[in-house]
């Protein structure tokens, strides 16, 4: 079976540092991706290149083995690939249930001027994502309303309305309280299990790591200098002293 997402050979250097050196990499459906990283590794760099924000100075991005490296965000959207980020991206002067709204009209090419949105969408299709992300009882709250924690769960909400096969989450749990950690990334793993969404995400907190990743790929200077199963790359001497700080 051929590879969800695939890299061969990405190259991307900001002036004398190397974000990306020749990286050849492959992501497989079903997987759970955990990608970790000192500040500076490159790790938001590649997914930047992934997701169409940057273009590489050499090399190829396959999706679904179709060569997408020159494509913008937008097109790879509607290619079955979405992404969540460190700071959600939400309408914030809209309800919970507007913003799903306008990200489902937004994928069916439905938004106009004179249509309302509740008239654009299904509405039984709304209900059902909250209900997934837990957010049901929120949905005619302002978005600008919610705590950092619903926050991330809307920008997820809105993500999956868009009917994706990948989704890309750059630290899901940055900036929520420690006692929240697992139980958001609890929710939002189930409904991308639910929705049969393969899922990669940036993470810091190795405790979240080791919970939801069947895969984690270690990133050092530019490169992936460890990749395997949890428990083979935390325990691997480069990743324990260069990322974990111990030895």
């Amino acid at each position: 079976m051929s590879a969800l997402l695939s890299t061969r050979g990405l190259y991307l250097s900001f002036g004398g540092v190397v974000a990306a050196d020749n990286i050849d990499f492959d992501l497989q459906r079903g997987e759970s991706l955990a990608v970790i990283g000192q500040n500076g590794a490159g790790k938001t760099t590649f997914i930047n290149i992934c997701t169409g924000f940057l273009k590489p100075e050499r090399g190829q991005v396959l999706f679904n083995g179709q060569d997408v490296t020159s494509s913008e965000p937008r097109q790879l959207v509607h290619l079955g690939m979405a992404r969540s980020f460190q700071l959600p991206q939400l309408f914030l002067d809209h309800t919970v249930r507007q913003c799903l709204e306008i990200a489902a009209a937004g994928r069916g090419g439905r938004l106009a001027w004179f249509t309302a949105l509740s008239d654009a969408v299904d509405a039984r299709e709304v209900d059902d994502t909250l209900a997934l992300v837990g957010l049901r009882e929120r949905a005619d709250v302002p978005a600008m309303a919610l705590p950092e924690g619903q926050r991330k769960l809307l920008d997820v909400a809105m993500a999956l309305m868009l009917k994706p096969q990948l989704m890309i989450m750059d630290e899901p749990t940055s900036g929520v309280g420690s006692d929240s950690k697992m139980q958001l990334m609890d929710t939002v793993m189930q409904a991308l299990a639910e929705r049969q969404v393969t899922s990669w995400f940036v993470e810091h907190d190795i405790d979240i790591v080791k919970r939801y990743a069947t895969r984690v790929a270690a990133w050092i200077g530019g490169r992936v200098a460890a990749d395997g199963t949890p428990d083979d790359v935390l325990n691997q001497p480069q990743v324990r002293q260069e990322i974990l700080g111990t030895r």
